[in-house]
């Protein structure tokens, strides 16, 4: 897991700290990695990065608010959660404008973000009724069984830059909502979120420590992955990652939902509304400046529409305006800066070996610049044609704002293309054929399915994941999961006795009767 690494804040910009105990936690470690806005390039914040006394401390903390917060009736842990809800809502503005000064993606986007994670809130409030357990009455002569489902303890929440708030909020409303302690360690990149996350929860009247945040890098992932005192881990990020994530947690005997990368493909079928799918790979593939695990990366044309359909789409790429998240003098852009210039260069080493493996690039987004933000981290968007499936460039999720385009001849050749890769988070067909559709989902390996839908992310109350190397564990985030992932069942087995019987000595084994 790459680390960055700066020394500690000199005081011209500010320190972000840890937030533990029901509070700001300054750092004493002295490292720190710097946060940048990515529309300028500057340097806006050095946040604290936790050694092993920090993240002991904060995990302690989680066990004590555990231990009060599991205490509390349903009733009144609902309260909390209306509350934090009604917060929420008045105030999501302010976390909009945090999101976009650290991440670089426009307000809009920011917003859109946060109502989606907005959903598993309010499917969090209603968690008493998700939460009860089973009764039978008199299973056998005498005897009752019945089953609860009680909280884990502290669980770990580790998150990527892409969605500083949503992706949290894919699971701590319903850890917490079920009675556990959250850890969250966010990324490093876009650290501010979190704090004023954690800071609503304590003006929503949740205890100290039930909602600690855990700034850090790969040290204070590898805490929360070896404490025994961490029930779970819940993760998303690159497949690598996943994968180290499931296997370090597995090990160490965690519950773990790790959601990795993606390579999502749009099958697009000869009679579908060009049109529409133009609009709609713009919208999957460069929105968010395609940092996100379900962007649209690549669009499967089944010929003979590929020229045609490239055309629509270079036309509409050149009325996009690339420019600073928060707005200027002309209003909102179309789509932000990447994270960081060393992402951006990543980016640009993509398009630069498909070009190099034959391919054609047909609108270039390298070295893209925005007047008066020269030092911003831009990259314009980008569509590449004939691009050859063996090129590293199809096969790697590039996350970025890069659309390739390859030429298939049939439906069949589409799909087999779709299922050859190692991913399986989200795919898209388009078309009018509703018997296409049908045998599009039911024979593609992948775990989120759009019919002419972009990028098919779930309602909360159905839950998120992908197959093959998107996911490792076997639940997958919010809705049904989410509540049997945070929670473990006991079973009861009862008997009172009649005081007028008595049952005698028996040295059989038990029987139903």
């Amino acid at each position: 897991m790459p680390t960055s690494t700066a020394p500690a804040a000199s005081g011209t910009v500010p320190a972000i700290p840890h937030w533990i105990d029901g509070g700001e936690h300054p750092s004493q470690s002295g490292r720190t990695a710097p946060v940048f806005n990515p529309a300028t390039g500057a340097v806006t914040a050095e946040v604290a990065l936790a050694d092993e006394s920090e993240i002991a401390a904060a995990i302690a903390s989680a066990s004590r608010g555990f231990a009060v917060w599991s205490g509390y009736s349903v009733a009144k842990r609902q309260t909390v959660l209306f509350a934090f809800r009604e917060l929420l809502n008045a105030r999501k503005g302010e976390l909009a404008e945090i999101i976009t000064a650290e991440h670089g993606k426009v307000l809009s986007d920011a917003m859109g973000e946060i109502l989606r994670g907005q959903e598993v809130v309010e499917l969090a409030t209603g968690f008493p009724h998700l939460l009860k357990g089973a009764y039978t009455e008199n299973a056998s002569t005498g005897v009752d069984v019945y089953s609860l489902k009680q909280p884990l303890g502290v669980v770990g929440i580790i998150s990527p830059f892409n969605f500083p708030a949503m992706v949290p909020m894919w699971f701590f409303p319903i850890a917490i909502a079920a009675g556990n302690a959250v850890v969250l360690k966010p990324s490093e990149r876009d650290p501010s979120a979190s704090l004023w996350l954690a800071k609503l929860w304590k003006e929503a009247g949740l205890p100290d420590g039930v909602f600690t945040v855990l700034q850090g890098d790969k040290l204070a992932v590898d805490g929360l992955l070896s404490s025994p005192e961490v029930q779970s881990i819940s993760f998303v990020g690159s497949t690598p990652i996943a994968q180290y994530i499931y296997e370090t947690a597995s090990r160490n005997g965690k519950r773990v939902q790790a959601l990795g990368g993606a390579k999502n493909h749009m099958l697009v079928l000869p009679d579908a509304d060009l049109d529409l799918v133009a609009d709609q790979a713009i919208n999957a593939g460069y929105g968010a400046a395609g940092e996100r695990c379900m962007a649209i990366s690549v669009v499967l044309a089944v010929e003979p529409v590929a020229d045609a359909l490239i055309e629509k789409i270079v036309e509409r790429i050149s009325r996009l305006r690339v420019g600073n998240g928060a707005g200027d003098a002309d209003g909102e852009p179309d789509m932000g800066p990447l994270i960081t210039g060393i992402h951006r260069d990543k980016v640009s080493s993509y398009v630069d070996i498909a070009e190099a493996d034959g391919a054609k690039i047909v609108v270039d987004g390298r070295g893209a610049l925005v007047d008066g933000h020269e030092d911003g981290f831009w990259f314009g968007p980008t569509l590449i044609d004939d691009i050859p499936t063996s090129s590293r460039a199809y096969q790697e999720e590039i996350f970025g704002p890069v659309l390739s385009i390859v030429r298939v001849a049939t439906f069949q050749e589409g799909i087999d293309l779709i299922n050859a890769g190692t991913f399986g988070n989200g795919t898209a067909i388009f078309t009018n054929d509703g018997g296409a559709a049908r045998r599009f989902q039911n024979e593609v390996q992948v775990g989120m399915i759009g019919i002419n839908v972009p990028i098919p992310v779930p309602v909360a109350y159905h839950s998120f994941g992908g197959w093959k190397q998107s996911l490792f564990g076997d639940a997958k985030a919010y809705g049904a999961h989410g509540f049997d992932f945070f929670t473990r069942e006991k079973a009861i087995t009862s008997r009172w006795l009649d005081p007028a019987l008595h049952g005698g000595i028996d040295l059989g084994f038990p029987q139903n009767s």
